[in-house]
Protein backbone atom coordinates (compact mmCIF):
# COMPACT_ATOMS: atom_id res chain seq x y z
CA UNK A 1 0.00 0.00 0.00
CA UNK A 2 1.32 3.43 -0.94
CA UNK A 3 0.74 6.35 1.40
CA UNK A 4 1.05 9.90 0.10
CA UNK A 5 2.65 11.96 2.86
CA UNK A 6 3.83 15.56 2.39
CA UNK A 7 6.80 15.52 0.03
CA UNK A 8 7.16 11.76 -0.48
CA UNK A 9 5.38 8.44 -0.84
CA UNK A 10 5.83 5.80 1.83
CA UNK A 11 5.20 2.10 1.48
CA UNK A 12 3.35 0.00 4.06
CA UNK A 13 2.67 -3.73 4.04
CA UNK A 14 -0.89 -4.45 5.17
CA UNK A 15 -0.59 -8.10 6.15
CA UNK A 16 -2.22 -9.54 3.05
CA UNK A 17 -5.56 -7.81 3.58
CA UNK A 18 -6.99 -4.54 2.32
CA UNK A 19 -6.39 -1.75 4.80
CA UNK A 20 -9.51 -0.46 6.58
CA UNK A 21 -8.94 2.66 8.67
CA UNK A 22 -12.25 2.02 10.42
CA UNK A 23 -10.85 -1.02 12.24
CA UNK A 24 -8.49 -0.88 15.22
CA UNK A 25 -5.04 -0.27 13.73
CA UNK A 26 -1.49 -1.39 14.47
CA UNK A 27 1.56 0.37 13.02
CA UNK A 28 4.83 -1.58 12.87
CA UNK A 29 8.14 0.32 12.79
CA UNK A 30 11.37 -1.47 11.85
CA UNK A 31 14.88 -0.82 13.11
CA UNK A 32 18.09 0.43 11.52
CA UNK A 33 18.93 -0.83 8.01
CA UNK A 34 15.69 -2.84 7.87
CA UNK A 35 12.26 -2.55 6.27
CA UNK A 36 8.70 -3.79 6.75
CA UNK A 37 9.57 -7.40 5.95
CA UNK A 38 10.93 -8.09 9.45
CA UNK A 39 7.30 -8.05 10.66
CA UNK A 40 5.79 -10.52 8.16
CA UNK A 41 4.54 -13.13 10.64
CA UNK A 42 3.26 -10.71 13.27
CA UNK A 43 1.65 -8.30 10.81
CA UNK A 44 -0.11 -11.07 8.84
CA UNK A 45 -1.51 -12.64 12.00
CA UNK A 46 -2.94 -9.40 13.30
CA UNK A 47 -4.31 -8.45 9.87
CA UNK A 48 -6.27 -11.70 9.86
CA UNK A 49 -7.48 -11.30 13.44
CA UNK A 50 -9.41 -8.08 13.47
CA UNK A 51 -6.71 -5.44 13.12
CA UNK A 52 -5.77 -3.17 10.25
CA UNK A 53 -2.01 -3.20 9.82
CA UNK A 54 0.55 -0.75 8.47
CA UNK A 55 4.06 -2.24 8.53
CA UNK A 56 5.94 0.82 7.32
CA UNK A 57 9.09 1.27 5.34
CA UNK A 58 10.58 4.38 6.94
CA UNK A 59 11.59 7.19 4.55
CA UNK A 60 14.50 6.08 2.38
CA UNK A 61 14.15 2.43 3.46
CA UNK A 62 12.74 -0.45 1.48
CA UNK A 63 10.29 0.82 -1.12
CA UNK A 64 9.66 4.22 0.48
CA UNK A 65 10.88 7.39 -1.14
CA UNK A 66 13.61 9.46 0.47
CA UNK A 67 15.21 11.48 1.69
CA UNK A 68 16.15 9.69 4.89
CA UNK A 69 15.04 11.19 8.17
CA UNK A 70 18.17 11.86 10.20
CA UNK A 71 16.73 11.93 13.72
CA UNK A 72 14.39 9.82 15.83
CA UNK A 73 12.15 12.85 16.22
CA UNK A 74 11.85 13.32 12.45
CA UNK A 75 11.09 9.62 11.98
CA UNK A 76 8.34 9.86 14.60
CA UNK A 77 6.85 12.79 12.72
CA UNK A 78 6.91 10.68 9.54
CA UNK A 79 5.07 7.82 11.25
CA UNK A 80 2.38 10.18 12.51
CA UNK A 81 2.15 11.75 9.04
CA UNK A 82 1.68 8.28 7.51
CA UNK A 83 -1.10 7.53 9.97
CA UNK A 84 -2.81 10.79 9.10
CA UNK A 85 -2.51 10.22 5.35
CA UNK A 86 -3.90 6.68 5.75
CA UNK A 87 -6.90 7.97 7.69
CA UNK A 88 -5.84 6.44 11.00
CA UNK A 89 -6.93 8.57 13.94
CA UNK A 90 -5.48 6.34 16.65
CA UNK A 91 -3.28 3.25 16.59
CA UNK A 92 -1.07 0.94 18.58
CA UNK A 93 2.58 1.28 17.55
CA UNK A 94 5.06 -1.59 17.67
CA UNK A 95 8.76 -0.78 17.20
CA UNK A 96 11.99 -2.78 17.17
CA UNK A 97 15.37 -1.33 18.23
CA UNK A 98 15.55 2.10 16.54
CA UNK A 99 11.85 1.62 15.90
CA UNK A 100 11.23 1.30 19.65
CA UNK A 101 12.61 4.82 20.15
CA UNK A 102 10.39 6.04 17.32
CA UNK A 103 7.32 4.41 18.88
CA UNK A 104 8.19 5.97 22.24
CA UNK A 105 8.63 9.40 20.65
CA UNK A 106 5.30 9.05 18.81
CA UNK A 107 3.52 8.31 22.09
CA UNK A 108 5.07 11.38 23.69
CA UNK A 109 4.47 13.72 20.75
CA UNK A 110 0.94 12.63 19.91
CA UNK A 111 -0.67 11.00 22.96
CA UNK A 112 -4.12 11.40 21.46
CA UNK A 113 -3.03 9.38 18.40
CA UNK A 114 -1.28 6.47 20.14
CA UNK A 115 -3.41 3.86 21.88
CA UNK A 116 -0.50 1.72 23.19
CA UNK A 117 3.12 0.93 22.37
CA UNK A 118 5.18 -2.26 22.27
CA UNK A 119 8.95 -1.75 22.44
CA UNK A 120 11.12 -4.64 21.25
CA UNK A 121 14.88 -4.56 21.81
CA UNK A 122 14.59 -1.14 23.45
CA UNK A 123 17.37 0.76 25.18
CA UNK A 124 18.14 4.23 26.38
CA UNK A 125 20.54 5.68 25.75
CA UNK A 126 20.93 3.73 22.49
CA UNK A 127 24.58 4.55 21.96
CA UNK A 128 26.49 3.03 19.07
CA UNK A 129 30.15 2.13 19.56
CA UNK A 130 32.77 4.23 17.79
CA UNK A 131 34.06 1.08 16.08
CA UNK A 132 30.64 0.32 14.62
CA UNK A 133 30.05 3.93 13.58
CA UNK A 134 33.41 4.01 11.82
CA UNK A 135 32.65 0.77 10.00
CA UNK A 136 29.22 2.07 8.96
CA UNK A 137 30.89 5.17 7.55
CA UNK A 138 33.80 3.49 5.76
CA UNK A 139 33.06 -0.21 5.30
CA UNK A 140 29.35 -1.06 5.28
CA UNK A 141 29.81 -4.80 4.62
CA UNK A 142 32.07 -5.05 7.66
CA UNK A 143 29.54 -3.13 9.76
CA UNK A 144 26.70 -5.41 8.65
CA UNK A 145 28.74 -8.50 9.51
CA UNK A 146 29.46 -7.08 12.96
CA UNK A 147 25.77 -6.34 13.52
CA UNK A 148 24.75 -9.84 12.50
CA UNK A 149 27.27 -11.45 14.84
CA UNK A 150 26.04 -9.35 17.75
CA UNK A 151 22.32 -9.53 16.92
CA UNK A 152 21.93 -13.30 16.98
CA UNK A 153 22.19 -15.41 20.09
CA UNK A 154 23.93 -18.35 18.41
CA UNK A 155 24.51 -18.22 14.67
CA UNK A 156 26.22 -21.62 14.58
CA UNK A 157 23.28 -23.38 16.20
CA UNK A 158 19.56 -22.93 16.19
CA UNK A 159 18.22 -20.42 15.11
CA UNK A 160 21.24 -19.74 12.88
CA UNK A 161 20.30 -22.66 10.64
CA UNK A 162 17.01 -24.02 12.00
CA UNK A 163 16.55 -26.24 8.92
CA UNK A 164 18.63 -27.39 5.94
CA UNK A 165 19.03 -24.63 3.37
CA UNK A 166 17.81 -21.90 5.71
CA UNK A 167 19.88 -19.37 7.67
CA UNK A 168 18.51 -16.59 9.84
CA UNK A 169 21.95 -14.98 9.78
CA UNK A 170 22.20 -14.77 5.99
CA UNK A 171 18.57 -13.84 5.59
CA UNK A 172 19.13 -10.78 7.76
CA UNK A 173 22.45 -10.03 6.05
CA UNK A 174 20.73 -10.01 2.66
CA UNK A 175 17.93 -7.77 3.92
CA UNK A 176 20.44 -5.25 5.21
CA UNK A 177 22.33 -5.27 1.90
CA UNK A 178 19.15 -4.24 0.07
CA UNK A 179 19.07 -0.82 1.70
CA UNK A 180 20.69 2.13 -0.04
CA UNK A 181 24.31 3.02 0.80
CA UNK A 182 24.51 5.49 3.67
CA UNK A 183 21.29 4.31 5.31
CA UNK A 184 23.06 2.40 8.05
CA UNK A 185 25.25 5.32 9.12
CA UNK A 186 22.30 7.71 9.10
CA UNK A 187 20.21 5.35 11.23
CA UNK A 188 23.02 4.69 13.68
CA UNK A 189 23.72 8.38 14.09
CA UNK A 190 20.02 8.99 14.78
CA UNK A 191 20.07 6.37 17.55
CA UNK A 192 23.39 7.55 18.97
CA UNK A 193 22.33 11.20 19.09
CA UNK A 194 18.84 10.71 20.45
CA UNK A 195 18.64 12.48 23.81
CA UNK A 196 14.91 12.61 24.43
CA UNK A 197 14.33 9.11 25.77
CA UNK A 198 13.61 9.88 29.41
CA UNK A 199 11.54 12.96 28.60
CA UNK A 200 9.49 10.96 26.11
CA UNK A 201 9.04 8.12 28.61
CA UNK A 202 7.83 10.57 31.24
CA UNK A 203 5.19 11.85 28.80
CA UNK A 204 3.74 8.45 27.93
CA UNK A 205 0.03 8.15 28.72
CA UNK A 206 -0.76 4.73 27.26
CA UNK A 207 -0.10 1.07 28.10
CA UNK A 208 3.46 -0.08 27.36
CA UNK A 209 4.96 -3.50 26.69
CA UNK A 210 8.70 -4.23 26.62
CA UNK A 211 9.68 -7.38 24.71
CA UNK A 212 13.22 -8.34 25.72
CA UNK A 213 15.66 -10.93 24.43
CA UNK A 214 17.36 -12.71 27.30
CA UNK A 215 20.65 -12.97 25.36
CA UNK A 216 20.45 -9.65 23.51
CA UNK A 217 23.96 -8.22 23.17
CA UNK A 218 22.91 -5.13 21.20
CA UNK A 219 20.34 -3.89 23.71
CA UNK A 220 20.82 -6.05 26.85
CA UNK A 221 17.81 -6.67 29.10
CA UNK A 222 18.92 -4.09 31.66
CA UNK A 223 19.18 -1.42 28.92
CA UNK A 224 15.41 -0.89 29.06
CA UNK A 225 15.33 -0.31 32.82
CA UNK A 226 15.73 3.46 32.69
CA UNK A 227 12.84 3.85 30.24
CA UNK A 228 10.61 1.52 32.23
CA UNK A 229 11.37 3.39 35.45
CA UNK A 230 10.65 6.77 33.85
CA UNK A 231 7.34 5.50 32.48
CA UNK A 232 6.39 4.07 35.88
CA UNK A 233 7.14 7.35 37.64
CA UNK A 234 5.36 9.51 35.06
CA UNK A 235 2.23 11.46 36.01
CA UNK A 236 0.07 9.03 34.06
CA UNK A 237 1.14 6.24 36.40
CA UNK A 238 1.62 3.59 33.71
CA UNK A 239 3.13 0.32 34.92
CA UNK A 240 4.95 -1.16 31.92
CA UNK A 241 4.57 -4.84 31.14
CA UNK A 242 7.58 -6.99 30.28
CA UNK A 243 7.85 -10.13 28.18
CA UNK A 244 11.25 -11.78 28.48
CA UNK A 245 12.15 -14.28 25.76
CA UNK A 246 14.91 -16.49 27.20
CA UNK A 247 17.83 -17.44 24.98
CA UNK A 248 16.92 -14.88 22.33
CA UNK A 249 19.19 -12.23 20.86
CA UNK A 250 18.41 -8.83 19.37
CA UNK A 251 16.87 -10.28 16.21
CA UNK A 252 13.75 -11.21 18.12
CA UNK A 253 11.28 -11.46 15.24
CA UNK A 254 13.41 -13.92 13.27
CA UNK A 255 14.96 -15.87 16.16
CA UNK A 256 11.77 -16.38 18.16
CA UNK A 257 8.85 -15.35 15.90
CA UNK A 258 6.21 -17.38 17.71
CA UNK A 259 7.16 -16.06 21.14
CA UNK A 260 7.16 -12.47 19.85
CA UNK A 261 3.76 -13.01 18.27
CA UNK A 262 2.38 -14.46 21.49
CA UNK A 263 3.57 -11.44 23.49
CA UNK A 264 2.08 -9.00 20.98
CA UNK A 265 -1.15 -10.94 20.66
CA UNK A 266 -1.71 -10.86 24.41
CA UNK A 267 -0.98 -7.13 24.50
CA UNK A 268 -2.81 -5.97 21.40
CA UNK A 269 -5.88 -8.19 21.08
Amino acid sequence: MWIDTPGRKLYAYTGGRAFDAGQPSVVFVHGAQHDHSVWILQSRFLAHHGRSVLALDLPGHGRSEGPLDTSVEAMADSVIAAMTAAGVERAAIVGHSMGSLIALECAARAPDRVERIALLGAAWPMKVSDVLLEAAANDEPKAMDMINRWSHSGINFRPGSPAPGFSVYWQNRRLMARQAPGTLLSDFRACDRYEGGLAAAAAVQCPVLFVIGGRDMMTPPKAADALAAAIGKAPAGIEPRRALIPGCGHALMSERPDEVLAALRDFLL
